[in-house]
């Protein structure tokens, strides 16, 4: 991961800075013990052992931003990273976020958006509707209305650009959430 500031992809930091805590083996008593995932070490440098992988996956990122705003990207990452639960990209993209001038106020409601009508555009209520449906797939599909709705604010070419964003930040919270990333190694 090259270092880079703000509008970052998953490249603000190297594989190795991501992900160099301690990997220690848990005692028996430990890894049976119930806890939240932040209390294990990362499992594995996975963009240092899938080097190509990574690759294309910070290429798919940058293609799938091209053509579209670059705080609606920030939250629509921070909102799929929410819905998956992880934290080393909520981090990331938070920071990234405050970089290209979001408030913290939008931020801080973004977890409850649908309450805070006032605080985004319809175009950005849009995009985080198709974020949630795109990223809850497990609980049925993405409803017409849903659909409909983001095709009402955004153009063809656009819209496109908005699912493959969605599919890559999706893709990144999978190796992030699996892998353990830890947040804060910036």
């Amino acid at each position: 991961m090259t270092t880079q500031t703000s509008q970052t992809t998953h490249t603000t930091q190297t594989p190795q800075a991501a992900q160099e805590a301690p990997t220690a083996q848990a005692t028996a008593s430990e890894a049976a013990a119930p806890g939240p995932a932040h209390r294990h070490g990362p499992r594995l440098h996975w963009a240092k052992l899938a080097p190509e992988v990574y690759k294309a996956m910070t290429a798919l990122d940058a293609a799938a931003r091209e053509g579209l705003d670059p705080t609606l990207v920030e939250l629509v990452k921070i909102r799929a990273s929410q819905l998956n639960h992880c934290a080393f990209c909520i981090d990331m993209h938070i920071k990234d976020a405050r970089a290209a001038g979001e408030t913290e106020q939008r931020i801080y409601l973004l977890n409850a958006w649908e309450e805070a009508p006032d605080f985004y555009s319809p175009k950005e209520q849009a995009a985080l509707a198709l974020t949630e449906a795109v990223t809850l797939l497990t609980e049925g599909f993405v409803p017409d209305a849903v659909y409909d709705r983001a095709a009402a604010h955004f153009g063809q070419a656009e819209l496109a650009q908005l699912i493959a964003l969605i599919t890559a930040i999706n893709a990144w919270n999978r190796f992030g959430v699996s892998t353990r990333m830890a947040p804060g190694r910036a």
